[in-house]
């Protein structure tokens, strides 16, 4: 992508999210990093937005779940290091995290490497 086209589609990002955000049917298809595309959908407009209290958690410090359809979506997670972002992540899936007796453990089992989020979409 084009640095003009990166600083035009950040700048419009800007614009959108000053405004009260976008709607999750208006979000971009590329992003120039997660950190973006994380700020981005957090500041969008979803038909299901959910926060997990993960204080049981040592490793998992917040969670969250957005979703346009009510049926897949996008999973955020945070740890003392970094945050993760994955998409296509069904509903069914996020109710399944939230019932888990170790969020790290569902995480391994069920999220790792079965979900991505891609800069390229």
């Amino acid at each position: 992508m084009k640095k003009i086209t990166r600083i035009t589609l950040f700048s419009f990002l800007i614009f959108l999210t000053s405004c009260g955000g976008i709607n999750c049917t208006q979000l971009p298809k590329i992003y120039s990093s997660y950190k973006e595309a994380i700020k981005t959908i957090k500041s969008a407009h979803f038909n299901v937005h959910e926060t997990l209290n993960t204080s049981k958690s040592s490793w998992i410090k917040e969670a969250s779940y957005y979703s346009c359809d009510g049926k897949v979506g996008f999973f955020i997670f945070k740890t003392s290091k970094r945050e993760y972002i994955y998409s296509g992540v069904p509903v069914t899936v996020w109710e399944g995290f939230k019932k888990a007796h170790s969020f790290g453990s569902y995480y391994d089992h069920y999220i790792k490497h079965r979900f991505y989020f891609r800069l390229d979409n």
